[in-house]
């Protein structure tokens, strides 16, 4: 009934994504590589929960 009160969890997943992913990008201009990497790697696992709670949501 109220569903428009509860927190959306994939928005808040989606903007955590995208700072790693601009931290990742940042890391990657400066030239280091093994933060870019362990960045984009957790960028990675963000969108994998994105996808898992999406598909949850489309049953």
């Amino acid at each position: 009934m109220f569903s428009f009160l509860k927190p959306d969890p994939v928005k808040k997943l989606r903007k955590e994504y995208d700072v790693k992913l601009e931290q990742g990008m940042q890391a990657q201009r400066k030239g280091d590589i093994k933060s870019f990497a362990m960045l984009s790697a957790e960028a990675e696992k963000i969108w994998s929960e994105i996808e898992t709670l999406e598909a949850k949501k489309a049953k």
